[in-house]
């Protein structure tokens, strides 16, 4: 019998703790998916190879650069889908900055891009 790729996992929020993470500037949540799928980060210049990946910012702002979109600042109510694999940077977040974000699946590749991919014609 195969085992599951994922374990059954709940995060109440009466019982958050939010630690220092990935970004000195940032604090995290670890709403347990990472200890029920192995997940893996990196920083700087990157990509996800998933399924799907889209965050919705609850409070604060958040800066990226993406590949084909420039840089874009999102505030509270902003929501993002990510395309598979599109790379992107973080670049600055505010002190209260507050995310949901969803991947599937939750175990996928993060691959570091040495640099930001030139964009076509025909791809805009």
């Amino acid at each position: 019998m195969n085992e599951p790729k994922q374990k059954f996992s709940a995060s109440l929020a009466k019982d958050a703790v939010y630690q220092q993470g990935l970004r000195s500037f940032m604090e995290y949540r670890d709403l347990g998916i990472a200890d029920a799928t192995h997940d893996l980060h990196t920083t700087g210049l990157h990509k996800h190879e998933c399924d799907f990946q889209m965050f919705y910012v609850l409070k604060g702002s958040i800066k990226f650069v993406y590949e084909g979109q420039g840089e874009r600042t999102f505030g509270p109510g902003d929501c993002v889908l990510q395309p598979p694999s599109i790379v992107h940077n973080e670049l600055e977040c505010s002190d209260d900055l507050e995310i949901l974000e969803i991947y599937s699946p939750a175990v996928h590749p993060t691959v570091v891009v040495e640099r930001m991919p030139e964009v076509t014609a025909a791809a805009r």
